[in-house]
């Protein structure tokens, strides 16, 4: 279709900063444990940094971004760079003890709150904001990995968090008005400007993904009057956005009077004509055409019939080529992957081939028709594969009717039965689900999974240890055990393992916060339940005690949103497809005796949608999944669900409309301030509030989980209140897990004691 001559500049918004074989991730963890010393951390990020720089530069990428590079999180990084770290850490220079403090608890505070990017599975730290904070630039690691990456060569643009959406991603911790900061954290941005265009910067990417969400006026003002100022830098500004569509903030978005604008054309194609005809003259369109959050190919033949439409409308030089976001959410290279089925690996693209895809694009259907020809023919084999259809997956979910998506009886007739049925105590203690995966754990699975060790030796050993958990938990008191979860390696994973349509990669991990890296298997096909799934694990554990073992599952929308999702159907019926499967499951388990059993949901606020006017929709479904997955089981069955850090307030009406019967949520961090919405909407339904935070190796008293569950019966019933740690246990070592559950079930037997339970 087109010459593309000369060539279109291209960008990537942001590369995984793990390393191809999680380099970071071990870096930092050994330096955590103290085995390694800062300076062979910082080593390790220098060698990182420069590899993914001249790796980007190797395939013709004009504009590589620096500051995209963390060693824990980039909106941490930014507070750091504009001096707003939270004063009750400190103040002055922020060292690496302090940055891990923030971010990981420390012997004297709790760490900064966390919450998911906007509706990825990236968790950031949340600001904290208040009226006396005062801002103190310390531009020392955006001008050093500048000036690194210059000292190869390479002329990068600079990536920083907007001003406004840095302000929108925080919370006000004193009631004040956190806008009201604007002139002073703009003032900071102008400095931050100044001293990026005197160190050489041509460029710098500012990210402002809010403009893809509904804005108050008052943010809408504050954009005017923020880019009001920052326009006046002597340096071009590309205002980035992503996610989602600007809708009514087109307008806004074009008359900030930033020298380009970067869109997001992979999430929102329906917007590219309309920014296109909006821009101001001479403003420069950054067109994301390669999907930064998935691994699908690019379909360049479409992309070359838009590109060539663009051209045909914009001036020469007006128009970039990018990937839709940055590459964070994105693995790093299909070359890695030698154990995959070679038809599904042809049709992925990580971050190397999607620089790949730029390249191609960029050049054109004459330079580079051989990338075109095999982009053709891959996504052609894709769509005629026997696993994009199977008859009977599609007519068993057509034939789905209302009652299917409902239980037998109303919460209240549960209740009644339930506690009868089970007979726990008032405050029944309990955890999440999973318990040390310790690295004898860790070392019996590769050698399984390797060969050296065989299916006998393997099975006896995970039942040793499920049984040390089970006896260790009834040494402790919990009135509701788990088995541990020692056969799984993710909760995503082993359930995809053992379901038809996913496949697995051996590299292709994602990171989602700190040094946690994810490995989301890959849903090309149709979903279906070929066998039981955990019933022989759960049955087994529940002979081995009298009291109540819990079953555990991961939810629908969980599984869809912990994957990555095909793209070729509506992801509505993929969640209809595994809910579906785990109905067979959850049924299983009730007639193997399991009389509890958890299906974790922690992705459904994350799914939500960027637009209020796009969040019924989904709910909808994601909660009729929900339902399709556990309403299979008696009255007698207690039904249980788990959600992680996100604002639950935004999406309570879809958490009572999931009627579980127990939801225990993470809440420890910030202090119990989500339970006041359940309390204000009278959410009828048992909660299980975290009074720990396993996100730390910091173990808190009895005295401290005491207090939590003091605040939580100030709001909530008393039969509604379980006690649980946040989250489970996977990550934590066994001797601090059993302080902290020693320390949870002393203050559940306290507080009832208090109580005259």
């Amino acid at each position: 279709m087109s010459t593309n001559t000369p060539s279109i500049p291209t960008a990537v918004l942001g590369f995984p900063r793990i390393g191809r074989q999680r380099e970071l991730k071990f870096a930092l963890e050994s330096f955590w444990k103290g085995t390694t010393s800062e300076a062979d951390l910082l080593a390790v990020a220098h060698s990182l940094r420069e590899r993914h720089w001249l790796q980007q530069r190797a395939a013709g990428i004009t504009f590589i971004p620096s500051n995209d590079f963390s060693l824990y999180d980039q909106v941490l990084d930014a507070l750091v760079l504009v001096g707003a770290t939270p004063t009750r850490f400190g103040s002055g220079e922020v060292t690496l003890q302090r940055y891990f403090a923030m971010a990981r608890n420390s012997s004297e505070q709790t760490a900064m709150e966390m919450t998911k990017w906007f509706d990825t599975n990236y968790h950031y730290l949340v600001p904290e904001w208040s009226a006396d904070l005062t801002f103190a630039v310390d531009t020392r690691k955006l001008l050093a990995e500048f000036q690194q990456a210059k000292a190869l060569g390479i002329v990068t643009r600079p990536v920083l968090i907007g001003p406004v959406t840095l302000l929108k991603l925080g919370k006000s911790i004193d009631g004040s008005d956190s806008l009201a900061l604007l002139p002073k954290l703009v003032a900071a941005y102008s400095a931050i400007l100044a001293e990026l265009a005197n160190a050489g910067a041509e460029w710098v990417q500012i990210d402002e993904p809010s403009l893809v969400t509904d804005l108050p006026e008052a943010y809408v003002e504050a954009y005017r009057t923020a880019y009001a100022e920052l326009t006046k830098s002597p340096i071009k500004l590309m205002l980035t956005t992503y996610f989602g569509a600007l809708d009514e903030n087109l307008a806004l978005a074009t008359s900030l009077g930033a020298a380009g604008l970067h869109i997001d054309a992979v999430r929102a194609p329906g917007q590219v004509e309309a920014v296109a005809a909006s821009l101001q003259p001479g403003q420069i369109l950054s067109l994301g055409c390669v999907d930064g959050r998935n691994i699908w190919l690019s379909n360049l033949e479409a992309l070359d019939k838009l590109i060539y439409r663009l051209t045909g409308r914009l001036e020469s030089g007006r128009l970039q080529l990018a990937t839709s976001c940055s590459l964070l959410h994105s693995p790093y290279d299909t070359a890695d992957e030698t154990k995959l089925d070679p038809r599904i690996q042809s049709w992925l693209a990580f971050s190397q081939q999607k620089l790949e895809e730029l390249a191609a694009l960029s050049a054109g259907t004459q330079a580079a028709p051989e990338a075109f020809a095999q982009s053709a023919r891959r996504i052609a084999d894709r769509a005629s594969a026997e696993s994009s259809f199977d008859p009977t997956v599609r007519a068993s979910v057509a034939s789905l009717e209302e009652q299917h998506f409902q239980r037998l009886s109303s919460y209240p007739e549960r209740a009644k039965v339930q506690r009868n049925e089970l007979k726990l105590p008032l405050l029944p203690t309990t955890t999440i689900g999973s318990f040390p995966q310790t690295a004898e754990v860790r070392q019996k699975r590769a050698a399984h999974r390797k060969g050296h060790l065989d299916d006998a030796a393997y099975e006896q050993f995970l039942r040793e240890q499920t049984e040390d958990c089970i006896r260790r938990q009834e040494r402790l008191g919990l009135d509701v055990l788990v088995h541990g979860e020692f056969e799984r390696n993710d909760m995503v994973e082993y359930f995809g393992e053992h379901l038809k349509g996913f496949a697995f990669t051996q590299n292709g991990w994602v990171q989602s916060y700190g040094s946690r890296c994810v490995k989301p298997p890959v849903i090309y096909g149709d979903v279906s339940r070929p066998e039981a799934i955990t019933v022989g694990w759960s049955s087994y554990a529940q002979s081995l005690t009298t009291r109540h073992m819990k079953g555990m599952l991961t939810g629908p929308i969980t599984i869809l949103q912990w994957s990555f999702v095909r793209n070729d159907i509506p992801e509505r019926d993929t969640a209809f497809q595994i809910a579906r499967a785990l109905r067979d499951e959850v049924c299983d388990l009730e007639q193997a005796g399991i009389r509890i059993i958890q299906v974790d949901e922690p992705a459904l606020r994350e799914g939500l949608p960027l637009r209020n006017a796009d969040w019924e929709a989904y709910l909808t479904w994601a909660t009729e999944a929900f339902r399709l997955a556990t309403s299979g089981v008696t009255d007698a069955t207690q039904i249980h669900t788990h959600m992680c850090y996100c604002e639950f307030e935004d999406v309570l009406p879809a958490i009572a409309a999931l009627d579980a019967d127990v939801i225990s949520m993470e809440s420890a961090r910030s202090r119990m301030e989500m339970l006041e919405a359940f309390g204000r909407e009278g959410y009828p339904n048992e909660i299980g509030p975290g009074v720990y935070d396993i996100h730390s190796p910091r173990v808190p008293s009895a005295e401290e989980m005491q207090q939590l569950l003091k605040l939580a019966l100030e709001v909530l019933r008393i039969d509604q209140v379980w006690v649980n740690p946040d989250c489970g246990l996977k990550t934590r070592g066994w001797p601090e897990v059993e302080r902290a559950l020693t320390n949870l079930c002393e203050a559940a037997r306290a507080t009832r004691a208090a109580l005259n339970l």
